[in-house]
């Protein structure tokens, strides 16, 4: 039997640890291991046109699956074009296994041609960033950085050499067990007494839930009923927390809506669960505050605690809900559920009135008759900016869809790519990536990934001619817009010469016929909607002062818009709260 080289072992222990995929582009100092994949069915190399891309698919995949996911890029420029989609995977608690591979071992530090030093570059985006220079580090050092990446939840580099690739493997290298789930952590009693203790002093409680919520649906709400308490929501919790949630008041910060706002800063006890929500200006200071957070270094970074606990909500909660003392009186729930109902009452009209007659077509709409055509167990990618808002407001979460989107790095382009993993993951699952047209043309190359693999996403572009978020961003500051605005093609032909189905959009009534086609075809889509580009609405009390960034410093209400089947849901909520 021939002997392995260390490409091949890489590959074997990507296979044991569950990869099922490699994402990349191939070049020279990968060549090793990308023959290694081909002379082994277990794993698949995934060809696509950009490294940004095999990155952001691969962080996608690891978010649906919940396992190891893994990209690669070649030595040099390469492996750099990696860096955008790993910081999206790593900010998102992705578990993904990134290997840059590397120039000749015996040329690193002389300058040679294309020479970085990528275990240096990816520090700061990784928890374990190392370069085999030897083949004996193999396979301790791909162990140890799959055990990193799956266990502390993020991104894991290896940089790997060519020649080092094609050597011959370690003989007699003892297989270690590898990590493939995490553990479950309990708070200490210490801290589960002090929450139980400020909950059962406290008259008013609100819970403000994030992505730490994934899996703990049921012992929120159970939690929730116990203390009558409101619940609302960042946007990473909204997929989680939102649906089957008689006590939701909505989400707060810059793309906020209802009463979450208000029942935040109207209580006596704010326990923040599962979220590292990174607007402070919008979480209130003259409140008790609890945090409940599986990874320490989160507690507290955002704002003053009066209590922190390092634990997973789900666990905790089993541990408190037991203990704490049933509270009777409704009145602030209650209280915050009709606020939330009359916030949703009062912006609803903004994308019902006269929408068939609107040219362009409404935004708002159209993401409203997306999320009713789409199917129950839909995954929807999002692009940063203004999809990000309709994406909040509109698509109608329910335990079983999933809402991908760069939220926390929020890096323009994602969604393409990232639609391009979810849908690797499950070929007979609705994926639909809601571009904007500037996110979908600053990657758009990778369209051409559908139709080489005939992957059946449906990307729907927002096609307003503009950076619409940049744009709002400069209005509130003061600053008249400029270098906004995009020459577009028509995209729908741009995907037909790509060999995919293409339908452009530009009047409402053409909208749900095409909606309908396109969920109905069988390969890629893409429908290029023209929208309104002055779809924007800005409320009276922003001023310029208010806007960093993507950020804003203060505000209840930051965009004004319809709010889609938010609005039955709220209707429902009230139907057991008396008239106050």
């Amino acid at each position: 039997m021939a002997k392995q080289n260390v490409a091949e072992q890489f590959v074997d222990i990507l296979v044991r640890a569950g990869v099922r995929r490699l994402y990349g582009v191939v070049g020279d100092s990968l060549n090793p291991v990308v023959d290694a994949i081909r002379r082994t069915r277990a794993i698949d190399w995934i060809q696509v046109r950009h490294e940004e891309t095999a990155a952001f698919a691969a962080g996608a995949e690891a978010q649906i699956t919940g396992g190891l996911a893994a990209c690669a890029g070649s030595c040099g420029p390469g492996n750099l074009h990696l860096i955008n989609g790993l910081y999206d995977a790593h900010r998102s608690m992705a578990p993904v296994l990134a290997l840059a591979s590397h120039i000749p071992s015996s040329e690193i530090g002389l300058g040679y041609f294309q020479e970085t030093h990528p275990d240096q570059l990816f520090r700061e985006c990784s928890h374990y960033s190392e370069l085999i220079s030897n083949p004996r580090q193999m396979p301790r050092l791909l162990h140890t950085a799959i055990q990193h990446a799956v266990g502390r939840r993020g991104v894991s580099v290896v940089s790997l050499p060519g020649d080092i690739a094609s050597q011959p493997a370690p003989e007699k290298v003892a297989e270690t067990a590898l990590v493939t789930s995490r553990p479950t952590v309990r708070p200490g009693d210490a801290e589960i007494d002090a929450l139980v203790g400020m909950i059962d002093a406290a008259d008013r409680v609100t819970l403000f839930c994030g992505s730490g919520t994934a899996g703990a649906h049921a012992e929120v709400m159970q939690f929730a009923e116990r203390i009558k308490a409101p619940v609302g929501h960042a946007l990473r919790g909204k997929e989680w927390i939102q649906y089957d949630n008689p006590y939701d008041v909505g989400m707060s910060g810059l793309l906020g809506y209802g009463a979450a706002y208000e029942a935040t800063h109207e209580c006596d006890l704010l326990i923040l669960l599962g979220t590292d929500f990174p607007y402070n200006a919008f979480l209130p200071d003259d409140v008790r505050i609890v945090q409940v957070d599986v990874r320490p270094e989160h507690l507290g970074r955002r704002s003053r605690l009066d209590l922190a606990v390092w634990g997973d909500v789900g666990e905790t909660l089993r541990c408190v809900v037991p203990r704490v003392r049933a509270k009777s009186d409704r009145r602030f729930l209650d209280k915050m559920l009709k606020k939330h109902a009359d916030a949703l009452e009062g912006v609803v009209k903004a994308y019902t009135r006269k929408v068939e007659k609107h040219v362009p077509i409404h935004p708002e709409y159209v993401a409203s008759v997306i999320d009713e055509l789409a199917d129950d167990d839909a995954v929807f990618t999002v692009d940063t900016g203004m999809c990000n808002v309709w994406a909040a407001r509109y698509l109608t979460p329910n335990g079983r869809r999933r809402i991908i989107g760069s939220f926390s790095h929020g890096s323009m382009a994602n969604a393409l790519p990232q639609a391009v993993g979810a849908q690797f993951t499950d070929r007979n699952r609705q994926v639909i990536s809601l571009s904007g047209d500037g996110g979908f043309s600053m990657l758009m190359g990778d369209f051409l990934t559908l139709v080489q693999y005939d992957l059946p996403v449906k990307v729907i572009v927002f096609n307003n001619s503009s950076l619409g978020m940049v744009e709002l961003e400069m209005l509130v500051s003061g600053i008249p817009s400029y270098g906004t605005t995009n020459r577009n093609p028509d995209f729908a032909a741009v995907a037909r010469a790509a060999g995919a189905h293409g339908i452009r959009v530009e009047k409402p009534k053409q909208l749900t016929g095409a909606l309908r086609e396109a969920f109905k075809h069988k390969g890629p889509v893409l429908v290029d909607v023209v929208t309104d580009p002055n779809a924007l609405s800005i409320p009276p009390r922003i001023s310029a002062d208010m806007v960093t960034g993507f950020a804003l410093s203060a505000s209840k209400i930051v965009l004004d818009g319809g709010v889609g089947r938010m609005v039955q849901m709220a209707r429902s909520n009230l139907r057991n709260v008396p008239r106050l």
